[in-house]
């Protein structure tokens, strides 16, 4: 049980550093005194680093163990997050958000991985309910953002704050992370590349389009209920609470989901209930219809990323029962370039239209996750009658 609390804690703290430093967009704005396209253009740095390090991550936790891993990326985090707040210029947050992002995305690796070696030892897919730790961290990191700033702390003075509890968690609790222990000291046989695998592309395309619906719900929502639907901005900022909410409460479901409809179910089903919620939203001219839709997009996609993540480190397993560190790193990386495109690809999109017609794409986007993940499982059967 200690292995299980120690790995939803680090999901925790991953969330408490992006709730934090994103809450704080407005304030380091200001900062260094950057327009909205500038400013845009420095904020990608923190993808950037993100696809950078996942795609090597992966292959870090195969070779030293995803507990070794998990430490120094998780303290090099609380470390990177406060030069955000010393940032002079645009350029300069830009290079903080690639260090802050590279650590980030090596930390979000490497407690998917611990999180996989949990699942194998404990036989329960626990990936949903490890991700709604993430969620709640995430609100719990905006909820300590709000309190920075009403208090009057500076964006340096909160996220040095945030780092002394995200190094004090770590400290705490790595040594009670689990590394996978191989059964047999037979050298270990790799494999085909992650990349030569049609399977493990299209479990990506699941995650990819999982975080360009995501991403479409987190940033525009707000804006589209005042401009589009007329509300306040502080119900408008509802609008994304709900779909948070909705989000981290049904991953707490996951485990027993999961077991009652199996993962490919899960996938296909909600990504027409996450598709049709963005749909309905962009569709409906109704205030409560359109946090109906966007709570249905949270409830929906809450299952997509950590269930292809699981898939995909099952995908990479070795018979010994060790493996899928590559292959999870693999399927990371390209799902966090849906980050990094989804939102200008809706901005883009909003701008030729308007923001009801780009979020309506979004939710066209979030039901290819169907069709995707259904050819996911043909293309693992098709693997493992080869394998015979």
């Amino acid at each position: 049980m200690g292995d299980v609390v120690a790995v939803l804690v680090f999901f925790a703290m991953n969330g408490v550093v992006f709730g934090s430093w994103a809450s704080r967009v407005p304030a380091l704005a200001a900062q260094v005194d950057a327009a909205e396209g500038v400013l845009g253009l420095a904020l990608l740095g923190a993808s950037v680093g993100m696809i950078a390090a996942a795609s090597v991550a992966g292959r870090l936790c195969a070779v030293h163990g995803a507990r070794r891993v998990l430490g120094v990326s998780t303290l090099a985090s609380a470390a990177a997050a406060p030069l955000l707040g010393l940032a002079p210029s645009p350029l300069l947050l830009g290079l903080a958000l690639v260090l802050l992002g590279a650590c980030v995305g090596t930390f979000d690796v490497a407690m998917n991985v611990a999180a996989v070696t949990v699942i194998r030892a404990t036989g329960r897919p626990m990936m949903p309910v490890f991700h709604a730790g993430f969620s709640f961290g995430g609100l719990l990191g905006a909820a300590g953002a709000y309190a920075a700033v009403t208090a009057g702390l500076a964006p340096f003075a909160h996220l040095v704050v945030v780092g002394v509890v995200v190094a004090a968690a770590s400290i705490a609790f790595v040594r009670q992370v689990p590394d996978e222990v191989r059964q047999t000291d037979a050298p270990v046989a790799k494999g085909p590349a992650p990349f030569r695998r049609p399977v493990l592309w299209l479990l990506a395309a699941v995650a990819l389009c999982s975080a360009v619906a995501e991403g479409a719900s987190a940033d525009w929502s707000a804006l589209f209920a005042a401009e589009y639907r007329g509300m306040g901005e502080a119900t408008a900022a509802l609008v994304y609470g709900a779909f948070s909410i909705a989000m981290a409460v049904t991953r707490l479901f996951g485990e027993w989901a999961q077991r009652r409809f199996g993962p490919q179910r899960l996938l296909v089903v909600g990504a027409l209930v996450g598709g049709g919620g963005l749909v309905l939203s962009a569709a409906t001219s109704a205030p409560a219809l359109t946090f109906a839709g966007f709570a249905l997009a949270g409830v929906g996609l809450a299952y997509m990323f950590p269930v292809a993540l699981d898939l995909a480190a099952a995908a990479g397993r070795r018979a010994d029962g060790t493996g899928g560190e590559r292959e999870l790193g693999f399927v990371t990386a390209i799902a966090y370039s849906g980050f990094l495109a989804g939102p200008p690809l809706i901005g883009g999109i909003a701008h030729l239209t308007d923001l009801a017609f780009a979020l309506g794409v979004a939710g066209v986007i979030a039901c290819v996750i169907a069709p995707a993940a259904l050819a996911a499982r043909a293309a693992a059967r098709r693997e493992e009658i080869v394998r015979v």
